[in-house]
């Protein structure tokens, strides 16, 4: 299929998926015009690619990821999982900032929320 109609299929941008495809994330043939053209095997491909992405993974760490999807060799699924710990443990951090600098948001609101109430009684 083309790209064209594999973005219509996965509802990801022609740009999208020529990206995907430099960061070797997936892989197409080229017609002798130069186009792309994509095994149906791909929507699946772009689907979890999408996931991925939606989870914070960036693309080098999905790059880890994706032999896993192809492979059962044992090692692979071991750094899939290595990768994927690790990714937690990251969003788990920035998580934990996040709240954090919500809280001290929070304490600048009520304390501006103050003092404009003040100054509106003055």
């Amino acid at each position: 299929m083309k790209i064209g109609e594999l973005a219509r299929l996965t509802g990801v941008s022609a740009r999208s998926l020529r990206y995907y495809e430099q960061q070797g994330l997936m892989h197409s043939t080229r017609s002798v015009g130069g186009q792309r053209h994509y095994a149906a095997t791909e929507v699946a491909r772009v689907e979890v690619i999408r996931r991925l992405f939606d989870a914070g993974l960036g693309s080098k760490v999905i790059a880890r990821l994706l032999p896993c999807v192809d492979s059962d060799d044992r090692m692979i699924a071991e750094d899939a999982f290595t990768a994927m710990v690790g990714e937690r443990d990251r969003l788990t951090a920035d998580i934990t900032r996040l709240v954090e600098a919500r809280a001290a948001l929070d304490a600048l609101i009520e304390g501006n929320t103050r003092y404009r109430q003040g100054a509106d009684a003055g």
